[in-house]
């Protein structure tokens, strides 16, 4: 048992020994095996605090102090760098390695590391420039070069980068530094798709435009403000050339969003009869009647009376005939059916149609709810409207073709004084809070019609007790003017 315990200790004297041998010296400072394993410890130690402080400001603090995903990893990241390179002095500097003394050795060994290490010191400043000015950040969607996708997380020396696909690509950090960069959520994620088609020739414009407006208010994906919008871009070889403008506020998803909206437009044009067409070459002969003296002489069981052969012309496509159907007719016929909008040019109407948007409501649906917010203003284009009160239980008015309603709480600021219910199948001009100014502007009567009827519907609402007295000190028309001016700046 003395033996065991003897060759024990003298096994630990050896290692004791062995660990504070002197190795190196740097500068003042010797430095031991032993010397070198606390170093390691140490720093290994810094790394696992300040990592797991990262992590606790990031997921606990950060967040509860409202910061976006881009900031909290960019902020976490920065701390996480700084309390490593503090930890790192400090843990050199309590192990009594004296800075000065290796200082020359540093700049050696920084001259050598800059020469042979290039790309990384250009990665490792290109990370620090994208933490501290943020061009980018966790979170955005992004385009550099070829490459398309969201970043995940940016790190000192590369960025991670999720595709489309749900591929995860490690780009070199030099990369966002140097070449231009798309960010589609930079600020603001709100962007714009354009969606380019072309239709035959002799396809009437305001029809496309309002086929590329029903497909774009379709799908729910697209923003309604900004409104889309329709540019005749030009004249091709052989088709007229139109763009869709669309605004999202999910650029990630750009792609399914034009693959949805693809299918709703050849859906459009195929429901109005419009045709997209394809490249082809038109032959034209100019020496006919000798080609076909030629061909009679060297086929004449072939001729016909010395004639060519009868030629079957290609029959030309159906014209587009207007259903009798109001359902089916265009945007266009159904506001020159409004006393508004009927000595409005084509040109005129067709912006007419980028402001609002026709909505069919089956007879007893209810449109407007009493109490609901006001923002929408509606003109009837076929059928007709109930208006009552669900608080007292009264009919108010019956509106018919061509008359309007929503504009009260949406000019006065209030909510829906009434409910508007159908009383048999309508169809709705719909025009949103955003785009009355607009239309407004294109046509003051509409100002004093809205003025006019103000006045009428706050008397009726008045006898019924459901507006106060006194509510408009001035007269209808003056109040009306400078509401518009408040709320539009017309």
């Amino acid at each position: 048992m003395k033996w065991i315990f003897n060759q024990a200790q003298k096994i630990s004297s050896e290692c004791f020994k062995l660990l504070n041998a002197n190795l190196f010296d740097i500068g003042d400072k010797s430095f031991s095996l032993g010397l070198i394993f606390q170093l390691i410890l140490l720093i290994i130690i810094v790394f696992l605090v300040s990592r797991a402080f990262s992590v606790w400001l990031k997921h606990r603090l950060l967040i509860r102090m409202g910061f976006d995903r881009g900031s909290r990893e960019a902020i976490a990241a920065v701390i996480s760098y700084s309390l490593t390179a503090l930890g790192f002095l400090i843990v050199l500097q309590s192990v009594g390695i004296n800075f000065s003394s290796i200082a020359v050795l540093a700049g050696v060994l920084g001259i050598g590391l800059g020469f042979s290490l290039q790309n990384l010191a250009s990665n490792f400043i290109s990370g620090l420039t994208l933490l501290f000015e943020r061009p980018i950040k966790v979170g955005d969607f992004i385009e550099v070069d070829d490459l398309l996708g969201t970043v995940e997380n940016i790190s000192i020396r590369s960025t991670i980068v999720r595709t489309i696909d749900g591929v995860f690509v490690i780009v070199p950090n030099i990369r966002f530094v140097e070449n231009n960069i798309i960010n589609w959520s930079y600020r603001d994620p709100k962007c714009c798709i354009h969606i380019p088609v072309g239709v035959d020739y002799g396809t009437d414009p305001i029809l496309v435009t309002e086929a590329l407006l029903a497909a774009a208010r379709m799908e729910s994906s697209v923003l309604s403000y900004p409104s889309p919008k329709v540019w005749f871009k030009g004249f091709a070889e052989s088709d007229l050339k139109f763009e869709l403008l669309v605004w999202i506020d999910q650029p990630h998803e750009s792609d399914p969003i034009k693959s949805a909206l693809h299918f709703r437009i050849e859906h459009e044009f195929r429901h109005r009869g419009i045709s997209i067409p394809f490249p082809q070459r038109n032959l034209y002969i100019r020496n006919i009647d000798e080609l076909g003296a030629l061909f009679n002489k060297s086929n004449p069981d072939e001729a016909t009376n010395g004639k060519m052969p009868a030629q079957h012309p290609t029959p030309a496509p159906p014209t587009n005939l207007s259903p009798k159907s109001p359902n089916n007719w265009t945007l266009r016929d159904l506001l020159r059916r409004v006393t508004y909008f009927e000595q409005c040019s084509d040109l005129e109407l067709r912006q007419l149609i980028e402001y609002g948007y026709r909505q069919l409501f089956p007879s007893g649906q209810v449109v407007c709810q009493e109490n609901g917010p006001g923002e929408s203003f509606y003109i009837i284009l076929t059928g007709s409207v109930e208006v009552f009160s669900q608080k007292i239980g009264k009919y108010i008015a019956t509106l018919h073709e061509g008359e309007f309603f929503g504009e009260m709480s949406l000019l006065m600021g209030t909510p829906r004084s009434a409910t508007v219910r159908t009383l048999e199948d309508s169809i709705l001009f719909v025009v949103e809070r955003h785009d009355l100014q607009k239309l407004l502007v294109e046509h003051p009567g509409l100002a004093d019609q809205l003025a006019q009827k103000l006045s009428e519907r706050q008397q009726a609402l008045r006898n019924l007790g459901l507006l106060p007295e006194g509510s408009l000190e001035e007269t209808p028309l003056i109040w009306v003017r400078k509401r518009l001016q408040t709320l539009f700046g017309i």
